[in-house]
């Protein structure tokens, strides 16, 4: 197993998130896109230019509809998002009844659909649910999960992954090869439970390994496609979030973090929490798929 130290001038944007969440790396656009969740913001970093997009709910996910739009998930919708513009068009409602819920987790799959993850606002126990968007259809795929996370697909297109953070465990989901609907029941991953670590984002890179960020660990896990541990990756905040492939050759890993719920005496200890961060990786990953209307 090797080991990365991420340094605090590795840090991509020092504006700071409360709930740092869902960076997208734009294949087309060539941008970094990531998610305030909390404060109802989307920021992008493109061309050295910062902008900000800002909500009435919480936002946490999008996916690449074209050069000029977004599909974005925020607590009662999948929206198209004209980027240009601001202009924004309900595609489907999202527990939209659900007051007590919000949307979480999510990434487009190979053929074209969208992932996307719901949970209590409270983070209450099985509130939340994941659901497929693909050919103008949302279903739910699975329920009773109280944080979800880790949504991401192997480069073969054979499997997917997902977490429940609370039950601190990742599954491994078979699918359809033609389609992307579920084969099969998922199983087990990786069960970090025995370890007291608890799993938030993923990305799969090019050779089939999933990196997993580990919410309060300080770090990235890097696991073999059978789940053994390959590569740590270790950083000067406590609360990393969620990592996205990027950049021109796609070796520059962009990873989100928090600062909710950490006192002034934590932020002392680790005043770059909230930040975007970055390093260079000998390893690629893998470019977001396009999401087809």
């Amino acid at each position: 197993m090797t080991q990365t130290i991420v340094a605090a001038d590795d840090v991509f944007d020092m504006r700071v998130c409360q709930l740092g969440e869902g960076p997208l790396w734009h294949p087309k656009l060539k941008s970094l896109f990531w998610f305030d969740i909390n404060s109802f913001k989307m920021h992008n970093w493109s061309n050295s230019k910062l902008k900000t997009w800002v909500f009435s709910e919480p936002v946490s996910a999008a996916g690449w509809i074209d050069e000029e739009h977004l599909m974005v998930a925020t607590a009662s919708s999948l929206s198209k998002l004209t980027l240009a513009t601001d202009e924004r068009e309900v595609i489907v409602d999202l527990e939209a009844d659900m007051v007590h819920t919000r949307s979480n987790d999510g990434r487009a799959d190979p053929w074209g659909g969208f992932w996307i993850s719901t949970m209590g606002l409270n983070a209450e126990a099985d509130a939340g649910s994941i659901y497929r968007f693909y050919k103008g259809e949302l279903r739910q795929l699975h329920q009773n999960i109280t944080i979800p996370n880790s949504i991401c697909f192997s480069p073969d297109k054979k499997f997917g992954y997902f977490a429940d953070t609370r039950k601190q465990k990742i599954w491994k989901q078979k699918l359809n090869e033609s389609n992307g609907w579920p084969a099969h029941e998922p199983v087990i991953f990786v069960d970090l439970e025995p370890q007291g670590l608890r799993p938030d984002g993923s990305v799969c890179d090019s050779e089939g390994f999933l990196w997993n960020a580990q919410y309060g660990a300080s770090r990235l896990a890097r696991y073999s496609s059978n789940g053994q541990l390959d590569q740590v990756v270790n950083f000067p905040v406590s609360q990393v979030t969620c990592p996205a492939f990027g950049g021109d050759s796609l070796n520059t890993i962009y990873t989100t973090s928090a600062y909710q719920n950490l006192n002034n005496e934590n932020l002392k200890v680790e005043p770059l929490a909230g930040k975007v961060f970055y390093f260079q990786s000998e390893i690629t990953g893998l470019a977001e798929y396009q999401v087809k209307l």
